[in-house]
Parts: C-alpha cells; sequence; structure tokens
C-alpha cells in the first residue's frame, strides 16, 4: 500500500460511450449543444459485396479530353458462352453458382456489356469446357478499327 497517500485522490469512471453510443442522435446533439466539434465522414460503398471492379486506367479516362470508352465483350463471344453453356445442360443461374459469380455476370457477358476480366473468363472456359474464348476475344479486339487506332506506331 505504498501507493497510497493521504494527499492524493483515485477518482474512479465509468467507461466512455461505445461506438454505437456516440454515433446515435443524442450524443451528437450534446456534443452540438456544448460546442465541440463534431467530424463527420459518409462511408463509400460500405456494406456491398462489389467484386470485379472496373478501376483499370479510370484515371486516364477521366484526363482524356477524346470519347474514350473501356472496351466490352463482342457478341461472339456472348454466343459462344451461351452455345456452350447450352450444350452443358446448364442455365445462366447454374453456370453462375458453378463459378461461384453472380447470375448477372453471366447475363452480361453472353449479351456483350461485361467488360472482359480474365478470372472470370477462365472459370467461364473451365465450366463449359470451351477453351478458346480467351482467343475469341483477342481476334474480335484485333478487329475492331477502335483498338488498332490506339495501338498506332508513332
Amino acid at each position: 500500500m505504498a501507493e497510497s497517500d493521504w494527499d492524493t485522490v483515485t477518482v474512479l469512471r465509468k467507461k466512455g460511450p461505445t461506438a454505437a453510443q456516440a454515433k446515435s442522435k443524442q450524443a451528437i446533439t450534446a456534443a452540438q449543444r456544448r460546442g465541440e466539434d463534431l467530424d463527420t465522414t459518409k462511408k463509400w460503398s460500405a456494406g456491398q459485396n462489389k467484386q470485379h471492379l472496373v478501376t483499370k486506367n479510370t484515371a486516364k479516362l477521366d484526363r482524356e479530353t477524346e470519347e474514350l470508352q473501356h472496351l466490352r465483350v463482342s457478341l461472339e463471344v456472348g454466343k459462344v458462352i451461351q452455345q456452350g453453356r447450352q450444350n452443358s445442360g446448364l442455365t445462366q443461374k447454374d453456370l453462375a453458382t458453378k463459378i461461384n459469380e453472380k447470375p448477372q455476370v453471366i447475363a452480361d457477358y453472353e449479351c456483350g456489356k461485361a467488360i472482359p476480366n480474365n478470372q472470370v473468363m477462365g472459370k467461364i472456359e473451365r465450366a463449359i469446357g470451351e477453351w478458346n474464348l480467351g482467343q475469341t476475344v483477342t481476334l474480335t479486339l484485333l478487329n475492331n478499327p477502335y483498338v488498332l487506332s490506339c495501338f498506332r506506331v508513332a
């Protein structure tokens, strides 16, 4: 008991508010009444299970003044996926479940709205047994005049 002294006083306090209590409307209004500074930030895309985000060259596309867009999967690739899926006897939902993707991803690839992702394309190739999807995408990109104009030699 060497630490206890007649001149010092030990004050026991209860714990501060938890995170949920500190965010409550009551706590915010009480802090405003006391004149404390409040810092509020909104969470961006919180609670959303975003998988294959399109972040490649996004800043570059924003800086460009020309009419630029990401290249999409061609309809030929979509038809190959659809025929392979039907030959395997799978629905879009079954194929999506088999490759651990959402059914909307398969629908986007089949109708030509999706941006090519090598991981998803590889999973689809393995699931339906069609091994030339990547080559089909490459050939359709090389036949696109917009793509060829991007790779001009200076």
